[in-house]
Protein backbone atom coordinates (compact mmCIF):
# COMPACT_ATOMS: atom_id res chain seq x y z
CA UNK A 1 0.00 0.00 0.00
CA UNK A 2 1.19 3.70 -1.07
CA UNK A 3 -0.25 5.87 2.23
CA UNK A 4 -1.73 9.16 1.42
CA UNK A 5 0.39 11.85 2.01
CA UNK A 6 -0.86 15.63 3.42
CA UNK A 7 -3.72 14.80 5.30
CA UNK A 8 -2.06 14.05 8.65
CA UNK A 9 -4.59 14.62 10.92
CA UNK A 10 -7.31 15.98 8.54
CA UNK A 11 -10.82 14.27 7.94
CA UNK A 12 -11.17 13.40 4.11
CA UNK A 13 -14.60 12.51 2.50
CA UNK A 14 -14.53 9.66 0.25
CA UNK A 15 -17.71 8.83 -1.94
CA UNK A 16 -18.16 6.00 -3.95
CA UNK A 17 -16.84 2.84 -1.91
CA UNK A 18 -16.12 0.54 -4.78
CA UNK A 19 -12.37 -1.30 -5.26
CA UNK A 20 -11.06 2.15 -5.54
CA UNK A 21 -12.80 4.07 -2.83
CA UNK A 22 -11.61 1.61 -0.48
CA UNK A 23 -8.59 1.93 -1.10
CA UNK A 24 -8.43 5.51 -0.79
CA UNK A 25 -9.47 5.04 2.42
CA UNK A 26 -7.29 2.92 3.98
CA UNK A 27 -4.46 4.85 2.24
CA UNK A 28 -5.57 7.68 3.69
CA UNK A 29 -5.66 6.33 6.99
CA UNK A 30 -2.12 4.85 6.67
CA UNK A 31 -0.97 7.88 6.12
CA UNK A 32 -2.78 9.54 9.27
CA UNK A 33 -5.29 10.93 7.76
CA UNK A 34 -9.12 10.32 9.36
CA UNK A 35 -11.14 8.88 6.52
CA UNK A 36 -15.28 9.22 6.40
CA UNK A 37 -17.25 7.07 3.52
CA UNK A 38 -20.52 7.30 1.90
CA UNK A 39 -21.96 5.10 -0.90
CA UNK A 40 -25.83 5.43 -1.82
CA UNK A 41 -25.60 1.57 -1.85
CA UNK A 42 -26.30 0.49 1.74
CA UNK A 43 -24.64 -3.10 0.67
CA UNK A 44 -21.36 -1.33 -0.15
CA UNK A 45 -21.71 0.46 3.41
CA UNK A 46 -22.27 -2.65 5.02
CA UNK A 47 -18.61 -4.37 3.56
CA UNK A 48 -16.69 -0.90 3.97
CA UNK A 49 -17.63 -0.55 7.42
CA UNK A 50 -16.84 -4.16 8.05
CA UNK A 51 -13.20 -2.87 6.72
CA UNK A 52 -12.87 -1.03 9.16
CA UNK A 53 -13.90 2.29 7.52
CA UNK A 54 -15.70 5.15 8.70
CA UNK A 55 -19.15 6.10 7.25
CA UNK A 56 -20.84 9.40 7.45
CA UNK A 57 -23.69 10.62 5.22
CA UNK A 58 -22.42 12.87 3.27
CA UNK A 59 -25.91 14.31 1.66
CA UNK A 60 -26.71 15.38 5.25
CA UNK A 61 -26.35 19.31 5.60
CA UNK A 62 -23.45 20.15 7.72
CA UNK A 63 -21.22 16.96 6.38
CA UNK A 64 -18.54 18.65 5.36
CA UNK A 65 -17.89 21.30 8.10
CA UNK A 66 -14.59 19.38 9.25
CA UNK A 67 -13.55 18.29 5.92
CA UNK A 68 -10.06 19.02 3.92
CA UNK A 69 -10.73 17.34 0.79
CA UNK A 70 -13.52 15.07 -0.93
CA UNK A 71 -12.50 12.18 -2.95
CA UNK A 72 -14.59 11.01 -5.82
CA UNK A 73 -14.98 7.71 -7.24
CA UNK A 74 -14.32 7.73 -11.25
CA UNK A 75 -18.32 6.08 -11.82
CA UNK A 76 -19.89 9.36 -10.41
CA UNK A 77 -20.88 12.13 -12.39
CA UNK A 78 -18.88 15.38 -11.21
CA UNK A 79 -19.70 17.92 -13.76
CA UNK A 80 -22.21 16.48 -16.61
CA UNK A 81 -24.67 15.55 -17.47
CA UNK A 82 -25.48 16.82 -13.72
CA UNK A 83 -23.06 16.68 -11.03
CA UNK A 84 -23.76 14.46 -8.15
CA UNK A 85 -25.31 15.98 -5.40
CA UNK A 86 -22.74 15.20 -2.72
CA UNK A 87 -20.49 16.93 -5.55
CA UNK A 88 -22.16 19.89 -5.20
CA UNK A 89 -22.81 20.34 -1.78
CA UNK A 90 -18.76 20.10 -1.35
CA UNK A 91 -18.16 22.90 -3.75
CA UNK A 92 -20.55 24.90 -1.64
CA UNK A 93 -18.89 23.91 1.05
CA UNK A 94 -15.85 25.54 -0.47
CA UNK A 95 -14.24 21.94 0.19
CA UNK A 96 -11.75 20.99 -2.67
CA UNK A 97 -13.01 17.83 -4.74
CA UNK A 98 -10.25 15.71 -6.33
CA UNK A 99 -9.89 11.69 -6.88
CA UNK A 100 -7.56 8.87 -6.35
CA UNK A 101 -5.24 9.29 -8.95
CA UNK A 102 -4.57 13.40 -7.66
CA UNK A 103 -3.30 11.70 -3.83
CA UNK A 104 -1.46 9.31 -5.98
CA UNK A 105 0.68 11.71 -7.56
CA UNK A 106 1.01 13.52 -4.76
CA UNK A 107 2.13 10.96 -2.48
CA UNK A 108 4.17 8.44 -4.73
CA UNK A 109 7.14 9.34 -3.99
CA UNK A 110 8.95 8.83 -0.83
CA UNK A 111 12.09 9.77 1.64
CA UNK A 112 13.56 6.27 0.55
CA UNK A 113 14.21 7.55 -3.15
CA UNK A 114 17.35 9.60 -1.48
CA UNK A 115 18.75 6.37 -1.17
CA UNK A 116 17.95 4.79 -5.08
CA UNK A 117 20.28 5.08 -7.60
CA UNK A 118 17.23 5.30 -10.08
CA UNK A 119 14.18 7.09 -9.11
CA UNK A 120 11.16 5.35 -9.68
CA UNK A 121 8.34 6.35 -13.05
CA UNK A 122 5.40 6.72 -13.97
CA UNK A 123 3.93 5.80 -17.48
CA UNK A 124 0.38 7.13 -17.98
CA UNK A 125 -1.60 5.39 -20.86
CA UNK A 126 -4.90 7.11 -22.10
CA UNK A 127 -7.19 7.35 -24.92
CA UNK A 128 -10.53 6.17 -26.56
CA UNK A 129 -9.50 2.63 -27.59
CA UNK A 130 -6.62 0.12 -26.69
CA UNK A 131 -5.11 1.67 -23.55
CA UNK A 132 -5.68 -1.67 -21.38
CA UNK A 133 -4.03 -3.15 -24.60
CA UNK A 134 -1.32 -0.51 -24.63
CA UNK A 135 -1.05 -0.53 -20.89
CA UNK A 136 -0.38 -4.24 -20.11
CA UNK A 137 1.93 -4.81 -22.86
CA UNK A 138 4.00 -2.33 -21.95
CA UNK A 139 4.09 -3.73 -18.68
CA UNK A 140 4.51 -7.54 -20.19
CA UNK A 141 7.89 -5.92 -22.17
CA UNK A 142 9.11 -4.52 -18.89
CA UNK A 143 8.80 -7.53 -17.41
CA UNK A 144 10.40 -9.75 -19.65
CA UNK A 145 13.75 -7.39 -20.04
CA UNK A 146 14.15 -7.91 -16.87
CA UNK A 147 12.52 -4.46 -15.40
CA UNK A 148 10.55 -3.72 -11.95
CA UNK A 149 7.18 -2.17 -12.99
CA UNK A 150 3.79 -2.29 -11.40
CA UNK A 151 0.29 -2.74 -13.47
CA UNK A 152 -2.43 -0.43 -11.65
CA UNK A 153 -4.76 2.18 -12.75
CA UNK A 154 -8.02 1.02 -14.39
CA UNK A 155 -6.49 -2.10 -15.16
CA UNK A 156 -4.38 -4.65 -12.42
CA UNK A 157 -4.52 -3.05 -9.12
CA UNK A 158 -5.83 0.19 -7.69
CA UNK A 159 -3.32 2.80 -7.49
CA UNK A 160 -3.03 2.34 -3.88
CA UNK A 161 -2.60 -1.31 -3.61
CA UNK A 162 0.43 -1.30 -5.52
CA UNK A 163 3.56 -1.45 -3.21
CA UNK A 164 5.70 1.18 -2.68
CA UNK A 165 8.09 1.72 -5.63
CA UNK A 166 11.93 0.16 -5.80
CA UNK A 167 15.16 1.48 -7.03
CA UNK A 168 14.50 2.17 -10.74
CA UNK A 169 10.91 0.52 -10.67
CA UNK A 170 8.17 1.79 -13.33
CA UNK A 171 4.65 2.23 -12.54
CA UNK A 172 2.04 1.96 -15.29
CA UNK A 173 -1.27 3.05 -15.47
CA UNK A 174 -4.26 3.16 -17.31
CA UNK A 175 -6.02 6.23 -17.00
CA UNK A 176 -9.70 6.94 -18.28
CA UNK A 177 -11.22 10.38 -18.94
CA UNK A 178 -13.26 10.73 -15.87
CA UNK A 179 -9.63 10.45 -13.82
CA UNK A 180 -7.92 12.52 -16.13
CA UNK A 181 -10.69 15.04 -15.76
CA UNK A 182 -10.74 15.77 -12.14
CA UNK A 183 -7.11 14.61 -10.48
CA UNK A 184 -5.52 18.06 -9.45
CA UNK A 185 -2.13 16.40 -9.39
CA UNK A 186 -1.22 14.93 -13.00
CA UNK A 187 2.63 14.07 -12.94
CA UNK A 188 3.33 10.83 -15.34
CA UNK A 189 7.14 10.95 -16.65
CA UNK A 190 5.69 9.42 -19.70
CA UNK A 191 2.22 9.93 -21.18
CA UNK A 192 0.37 8.03 -23.98
CA UNK A 193 -2.34 9.17 -26.07
CA UNK A 194 -3.52 5.70 -28.32
CA UNK A 195 -6.18 7.46 -29.98
CA UNK A 196 -9.76 9.70 -29.73
CA UNK A 197 -13.10 8.91 -30.81
CA UNK A 198 -16.10 9.88 -29.45
CA UNK A 199 -17.03 8.28 -26.21
CA UNK A 200 -18.49 9.04 -22.53
CA UNK A 201 -20.23 12.05 -24.47
CA UNK A 202 -22.32 12.39 -22.03
CA UNK A 203 -20.15 12.86 -19.23
CA UNK A 204 -17.81 15.71 -20.78
CA UNK A 205 -21.02 17.29 -22.81
CA UNK A 206 -19.60 16.28 -25.94
CA UNK A 207 -16.38 15.78 -28.02
CA UNK A 208 -14.23 18.89 -27.18
CA UNK A 209 -15.13 18.52 -23.36
CA UNK A 210 -13.86 14.85 -23.97
CA UNK A 211 -10.78 15.81 -25.61
CA UNK A 212 -10.13 18.81 -22.67
CA UNK A 213 -10.47 16.05 -20.33
CA UNK A 214 -8.12 13.76 -22.10
CA UNK A 215 -5.69 16.51 -22.95
CA UNK A 216 -5.05 17.52 -18.96
CA UNK A 217 -3.01 14.21 -18.55
CA UNK A 218 -0.26 15.98 -20.76
CA UNK A 219 -0.44 19.89 -19.83
CA UNK A 220 -0.74 19.44 -16.30
CA UNK A 221 2.64 18.00 -14.90
CA UNK A 222 4.65 18.16 -18.49
CA UNK A 223 5.67 14.89 -18.97
CA UNK A 224 9.37 14.40 -20.24
CA UNK A 225 7.97 12.69 -23.11
CA UNK A 226 4.52 12.57 -24.71
CA UNK A 227 3.39 9.77 -27.06
CA UNK A 228 0.29 10.89 -29.39
CA UNK A 229 -1.55 8.95 -31.85
CA UNK A 230 -1.81 11.31 -34.95
CA UNK A 231 -4.37 9.59 -37.01
CA UNK A 232 -7.04 11.54 -35.54
CA UNK A 233 -7.02 16.00 -35.99
CA UNK A 234 -7.02 16.05 -32.45
CA UNK A 235 -3.64 14.05 -31.32
CA UNK A 236 -2.31 16.24 -34.15
CA UNK A 237 -3.24 19.27 -32.77
CA UNK A 238 -1.90 18.02 -29.23
CA UNK A 239 1.07 16.77 -30.75
CA UNK A 240 2.02 20.14 -32.27
CA UNK A 241 0.84 22.27 -29.17
CA UNK A 242 3.25 20.25 -26.68
CA UNK A 243 6.36 20.62 -29.54
CA UNK A 244 8.63 23.32 -29.28
CA UNK A 245 10.58 22.56 -32.63
CA UNK A 246 10.37 20.18 -35.41
CA UNK A 247 12.83 18.01 -34.32
CA UNK A 248 11.31 18.11 -30.62
CA UNK A 249 12.09 14.71 -29.04
CA UNK A 250 9.85 15.33 -26.12
CA UNK A 251 7.25 14.69 -28.53
CA UNK A 252 6.57 10.96 -30.08
CA UNK A 253 3.91 10.81 -32.80
CA UNK A 254 2.68 7.37 -33.91
CA UNK A 255 0.65 6.18 -36.46
CA UNK A 256 -1.02 3.34 -37.89
CA UNK A 257 -2.74 4.94 -41.08
CA UNK A 258 0.33 6.58 -42.71
CA UNK A 259 4.96 6.70 -42.78
CA UNK A 260 5.50 9.62 -40.62
CA UNK A 261 8.69 11.00 -42.62
CA UNK A 262 9.06 14.28 -40.26
CA UNK A 263 12.85 15.14 -38.85
CA UNK A 264 10.99 14.07 -35.14
CA UNK A 265 11.06 11.20 -33.64
CA UNK A 266 8.53 9.01 -34.59
CA UNK A 267 6.82 4.92 -35.00
CA UNK A 268 4.45 4.17 -37.16
CA UNK A 269 2.84 0.31 -38.92
CA UNK A 270 2.37 -0.13 -42.02
CA UNK A 271 1.32 -3.45 -44.05
CA UNK A 272 2.06 -5.22 -40.45
CA UNK A 273 5.31 -3.91 -40.42
CA UNK A 274 6.47 -1.24 -37.29
CA UNK A 275 9.29 1.29 -37.83
CA UNK A 276 10.63 3.50 -35.48
CA UNK A 277 12.39 6.68 -37.24
CA UNK A 278 14.47 9.93 -35.60
CA UNK A 279 16.34 12.26 -37.53
CA UNK A 280 15.07 11.39 -40.90
CA UNK A 281 16.54 7.39 -40.70
CA UNK A 282 14.90 4.39 -39.79
CA UNK A 283 16.64 2.95 -36.49
CA UNK A 284 14.37 -0.29 -35.66
CA UNK A 285 11.48 -2.49 -37.35
CA UNK A 286 9.83 -5.66 -36.13
CA UNK A 287 7.30 -7.62 -38.33
CA UNK A 288 4.27 -7.46 -36.14
CA UNK A 289 2.41 -9.92 -38.46
CA UNK A 290 3.29 -13.27 -36.73
CA UNK A 291 2.62 -12.01 -33.40
CA UNK A 292 -0.48 -13.60 -32.06
CA UNK A 293 -0.85 -11.84 -28.95
CA UNK A 294 -1.07 -8.45 -31.13
CA UNK A 295 -3.67 -9.32 -34.31
CA UNK A 296 -5.23 -6.47 -36.13
CA UNK A 297 -4.41 -2.46 -37.30
CA UNK A 298 -5.59 -1.53 -34.12
CA UNK A 299 -3.53 -4.04 -32.47
CA UNK A 300 -0.30 -2.56 -34.07
CA UNK A 301 -1.31 0.83 -32.83
CA UNK A 302 -1.24 -0.33 -29.93
CA UNK A 303 2.19 -2.17 -30.42
CA UNK A 304 3.63 1.66 -31.84
CA UNK A 305 2.73 3.05 -28.27
CA UNK A 306 3.84 0.34 -26.30
CA UNK A 307 6.97 0.11 -28.10
CA UNK A 308 7.57 4.08 -28.14
CA UNK A 309 7.62 4.14 -24.06
CA UNK A 310 10.22 1.18 -24.14
CA UNK A 311 12.33 2.82 -26.40
CA UNK A 312 12.07 6.48 -23.88
CA UNK A 313 12.93 3.86 -21.17
CA UNK A 314 15.91 2.77 -22.47
CA UNK A 315 15.18 -0.74 -24.05
CA UNK A 316 16.38 -2.10 -27.13
CA UNK A 317 14.16 -2.56 -30.37
CA UNK A 318 15.29 -6.70 -29.67
CA UNK A 319 13.82 -6.63 -26.45
CA UNK A 320 11.07 -4.55 -26.92
CA UNK A 321 10.18 -7.47 -30.28
CA UNK A 322 11.13 -10.13 -28.07
CA UNK A 323 8.35 -9.28 -25.13
CA UNK A 324 6.07 -8.53 -27.78
CA UNK A 325 6.44 -11.93 -29.21
CA UNK A 326 5.57 -13.46 -25.75
CA UNK A 327 2.51 -11.57 -25.40
CA UNK A 328 -0.38 -13.56 -24.47
CA UNK A 329 -3.27 -10.56 -25.05
CA UNK A 330 -5.52 -9.41 -22.62
CA UNK A 331 -8.83 -11.33 -21.50
CA UNK A 332 -12.16 -10.25 -23.60
CA UNK A 333 -9.53 -8.35 -26.24
CA UNK A 334 -8.71 -10.07 -29.20
CA UNK A 335 -8.22 -13.28 -27.27
CA UNK A 336 -7.86 -16.19 -29.00
CA UNK A 337 -10.37 -18.87 -26.83
CA UNK A 338 -10.33 -21.72 -29.06
CA UNK A 339 -9.98 -23.40 -32.21
CA UNK A 340 -11.82 -26.37 -34.17
CA UNK A 341 -11.00 -28.01 -37.76
CA UNK A 342 -9.66 -24.65 -38.91
CA UNK A 343 -12.07 -22.55 -37.45
CA UNK A 344 -10.90 -20.02 -34.77
CA UNK A 345 -12.82 -18.52 -32.10
CA UNK A 346 -11.88 -14.83 -31.04
CA UNK A 347 -13.18 -12.92 -27.68
CA UNK A 348 -13.60 -9.36 -28.41
CA UNK A 349 -15.95 -8.66 -26.03
CA UNK A 350 -14.05 -5.31 -24.65
CA UNK A 351 -15.54 -4.13 -28.32
CA UNK A 352 -18.16 -2.06 -26.91
CA UNK A 353 -18.36 0.85 -28.87
CA UNK A 354 -18.38 1.00 -32.46
CA UNK A 355 -15.45 2.24 -33.54
CA UNK A 356 -13.69 -0.87 -31.66
CA UNK A 357 -15.64 -3.11 -33.01
CA UNK A 358 -14.49 -1.82 -36.80
CA UNK A 359 -10.75 -2.58 -35.55
CA UNK A 360 -11.92 -5.95 -34.68
CA UNK A 361 -13.17 -6.53 -37.99
CA UNK A 362 -10.88 -5.59 -40.15
CA UNK A 363 -8.55 -7.84 -38.12
CA UNK A 364 -9.35 -10.63 -39.30
CA UNK A 365 -9.99 -12.20 -43.17
CA UNK A 366 -13.42 -13.98 -42.67
CA UNK A 367 -15.78 -13.54 -39.71
CA UNK A 368 -18.56 -14.95 -38.25
CA UNK A 369 -19.42 -11.87 -36.63
CA UNK A 370 -22.05 -12.40 -33.05
CA UNK A 371 -22.79 -8.80 -32.26
CA UNK A 372 -25.14 -7.12 -30.02
CA UNK A 373 -26.54 -5.75 -27.03
CA UNK A 374 -27.56 -2.21 -25.46
CA UNK A 375 -26.55 0.10 -28.25
CA UNK A 376 -24.58 3.21 -27.73
CA UNK A 377 -25.74 6.76 -28.39
CA UNK A 378 -24.70 7.42 -32.25
CA UNK A 379 -25.98 4.10 -33.78
CA UNK A 380 -24.23 1.80 -36.39
CA UNK A 381 -23.17 3.77 -39.35
CA UNK A 382 -19.67 3.81 -38.66
CA UNK A 383 -19.04 0.24 -38.21
CA UNK A 384 -20.92 -0.23 -41.92
CA UNK A 385 -17.79 0.41 -43.53
CA UNK A 386 -15.71 -2.22 -41.96
CA UNK A 387 -18.18 -5.19 -42.46
CA UNK A 388 -16.55 -6.38 -46.00
CA UNK A 389 -15.00 -9.24 -44.30
CA UNK A 390 -18.11 -10.26 -42.55
CA UNK A 391 -19.78 -13.72 -43.78
CA UNK A 392 -22.72 -13.62 -41.65
CA UNK A 393 -23.93 -11.36 -38.47
CA UNK A 394 -25.28 -13.64 -35.20
CA UNK A 395 -27.05 -11.03 -33.30
CA UNK A 396 -27.71 -11.27 -29.67
CA UNK A 397 -29.85 -9.31 -26.87
CA UNK A 398 -32.87 -8.11 -26.37
CA UNK A 399 -33.13 -5.73 -29.11
CA UNK A 400 -31.52 -8.61 -31.52
CA UNK A 401 -33.83 -7.74 -34.18
CA UNK A 402 -33.70 -4.01 -34.37
CA UNK A 403 -29.94 -4.43 -34.36
CA UNK A 404 -29.73 -6.69 -37.49
CA UNK A 405 -31.81 -4.46 -39.44
CA UNK A 406 -29.33 -1.78 -39.17
CA UNK A 407 -26.52 -4.09 -40.49
CA UNK A 408 -27.38 -3.40 -44.29
CA UNK A 409 -25.70 -5.20 -47.22
CA UNK A 410 -24.72 -8.26 -44.13
CA UNK A 411 -26.34 -11.69 -43.91
CA UNK A 412 -27.96 -11.96 -39.90
CA UNK A 413 -29.58 -14.17 -38.51
CA UNK A 414 -31.05 -13.00 -34.97
CA UNK A 415 -30.10 -15.65 -32.22
CA UNK A 416 -30.61 -13.32 -28.99
CA UNK A 417 -28.73 -15.44 -26.69
CA UNK A 418 -25.00 -16.60 -26.78
CA UNK A 419 -25.68 -20.27 -26.76
CA UNK A 420 -27.68 -19.93 -30.02
CA UNK A 421 -25.29 -17.46 -31.51
CA UNK A 422 -22.15 -19.21 -30.82
CA UNK A 423 -23.76 -22.82 -31.77
CA UNK A 424 -24.74 -21.61 -34.98
CA UNK A 425 -21.73 -19.75 -36.33
CA UNK A 426 -19.90 -23.19 -35.22
CA UNK A 427 -22.36 -24.90 -37.45
CA UNK A 428 -21.85 -22.85 -40.42
CA UNK A 429 -18.62 -21.82 -39.76
CA UNK A 430 -15.63 -22.99 -42.53
CA UNK A 431 -12.07 -23.77 -42.46
CA UNK A 432 -10.60 -20.65 -42.43
CA UNK A 433 -13.08 -18.49 -40.85
CA UNK A 434 -13.04 -16.53 -37.44
CA UNK A 435 -15.86 -16.67 -35.17
CA UNK A 436 -15.69 -13.16 -33.36
CA UNK A 437 -17.36 -11.91 -30.54
CA UNK A 438 -16.92 -8.02 -31.10
CA UNK A 439 -20.59 -6.78 -29.77
CA UNK A 440 -20.59 -3.07 -30.73
CA UNK A 441 -22.72 -2.07 -27.66
CA UNK A 442 -22.83 -2.45 -24.16
CA UNK A 443 -23.65 -5.75 -22.19
CA UNK A 444 -25.66 -4.54 -19.57
CA UNK A 445 -29.41 -5.81 -21.42
CA UNK A 446 -27.94 -9.25 -20.71
CA UNK A 447 -24.87 -9.17 -18.13
CA UNK A 448 -23.59 -7.48 -15.61
CA UNK A 449 -20.18 -6.66 -17.50
CA UNK A 450 -18.52 -7.10 -20.96
CA UNK A 451 -16.21 -9.49 -18.77
CA UNK A 452 -19.67 -11.47 -18.16
CA UNK A 453 -20.42 -11.54 -21.60
CA UNK A 454 -17.08 -12.89 -22.22
CA UNK A 455 -16.93 -15.50 -20.02
CA UNK A 456 -20.45 -16.93 -21.41
CA UNK A 457 -18.83 -16.60 -24.84
CA UNK A 458 -15.69 -18.72 -23.90
CA UNK A 459 -17.95 -21.02 -22.05
CA UNK A 460 -20.05 -21.83 -24.90
CA UNK A 461 -17.12 -22.32 -27.55
CA UNK A 462 -16.02 -24.73 -24.69
CA UNK A 463 -18.91 -26.61 -25.47
CA UNK A 464 -18.26 -26.81 -29.63
CA UNK A 465 -14.53 -27.13 -29.70
CA UNK A 466 -15.08 -29.48 -26.58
Amino acid sequence: MIPVRGYENQTVAILGLGRSGRATAKALMAGGATAVAWDDNPAAREAAEAEGITIRDLSRQGAFLDVSCLVVSPGIPHLYPTPNAVVAAAWDANVPVDNDIGLFFRSFASRDWDEFDQPPRVVAVTGSNGKSTTSALIHHILTEAGKPAQLAGNIGRGVFDIDPASDGEIVVLELSSYQTELARSLTPDIAVLTNLSPDHLDRHAGIGGYFAAKRRLFAEGAPDRNIIGVDEIEGRFLANQLSEAQGDDRVLRISNTRKLDDAGWTVFARKGFLSEWRKGRQIGSIDLREIAGLPGAHNHQNACAAYAVCRCLGLGPKQIEEGMRSYGGLPHRSQLVGEKDGVTFVNDSKATNVESAAKALQAFKRIRWICGGLEKEGGLDGLLPHVGSVAKAYVIGREAAAFAMKLKDVETEVCTTMENAVALATAEAEEGDTVLLAPACASFDQYNSFEKRGEDFIAQVAKVTG
